[in-house]
């Protein structure tokens, strides 16, 4: 996998552009997804991979690195759905439409969407980690007919926390099989209750070597999906996690993101999990 650069980044990993907010979306307290539009330039020449991730700038405050959440193939707009988690975001969740902030990216690895073409997938995500995966199912839509039985496993804190709970059913009319459970059911659930373990280890894959499992989410559901995909057949080569460890400088340089011998921003968010599965869990590092 390779990342994708755009001409202005090309030149300088350092530039930030400006963005304006075209519009900001609550998903759910403390959530919100932002469209962002160019202040200047082509935003045709704006390219990116389903999973890579943007830096995104508040002057005075500080940057964070932000996954794109939105579809790859419209450039005139970039999407970031945005958890308030620290100054940096909780200074954008104080902007409103038409204000701008900087942007740099993208950057970092994508899903191996090539490697996926004539393979059945197994999605499985947690809480805001459907964000990053939702370039790749836009692509799989797109696309849908260059891969085979695709299920999307998706867990949530609770009913009122699932993100883009509008998009289920246009995703199942593409052919995905979407599950979906929460932790803990509120009053009108009739859905699924527990973890999406669960509803990984109830599935039957019909052709194990010939699936692949992409999962975002917690740490500690990431290592438990993988675990079930390994014992639904599915081998560690053929399984891939996106991470969010400490990105600072989005270019390798700084080490904040070091992982063993991959640096997060720069080797991944997207890691093959038999190559990070020794370090993955491991707290110290």
């Amino acid at each position: 996998m390779t990342s994708v650069l755009c001409p202005h980044q090309q030149n300088n990993l350092w530039l930030t552009r400006t963005v304006r907010i075209a519009e900001a979306l609550v998903e759910y307290p403390g959530v919100a997804t932002y469209r962002l539009m160019t202040d200047g330039g082509d935003p045709a020449a704006y390219r990116f991979l389903p999973g890579q991730f943007n830096m995104l700038y508040l002057p005075g405050v500080g940057e964070s690195a932000i996954s794109m959440s939105g579809d790859p193939a419209n450039p005139d707009s970039w999407i970031h759905t945005v958890r308030v988690a620290g100054n940096v975001t909780k200074s954008l969740a104080a902007l409103r439409a038409g204000d701008t902030l900087g942007l740099r990216g993208p950057f970092g690895t994508g899903w191996p969407v090539e490697q996926l073409v004539g393979q059945d997938v197994l999605i499985v995500s947690g809480g805001l980690g459907l964000a990053p995966l939702r370039p790749l199912i836009y692509t799989l839509c797109h696309r849908r007919s260059e891969f085979g039985r695709v299920w999307l496993i998706h867990g949530s804190r609770d009913p009122e926390s699932l993100l883009y709970p509008g998009e289920y059913a246009a995703w199942r009319n593409e052919g995905i099989d979407v599950q979906i459970t929460v932790d803990r059911a509120s009053a009108g659930w009739t859905g699924e209750i527990g973890v999406v373990t669960v509803l990984v280890d109830r599935l039957t894959l019909p052709r194990p070597p010939r699936t692949a499992l992409v999962t975002c989410g917690p740490e500690v559901m990431m290592k438990y999906a993988a675990a079930s995909g390994l014992r639904l057949g599915i081998a560690p080569q053929q399984m891939w996690v996106s991470l969010e460890r400490n990105m600072q400088c989005a270019a390798g340089l700084c080490g904040h993101c070091q992982l063993g011998p991959a640096f997060v921003c720069k080797d991944g968010p997207v890691l093959r999990y038999d190559r990070i599965r020794p370090y993955l869990f491991v707290e110290s590092l």
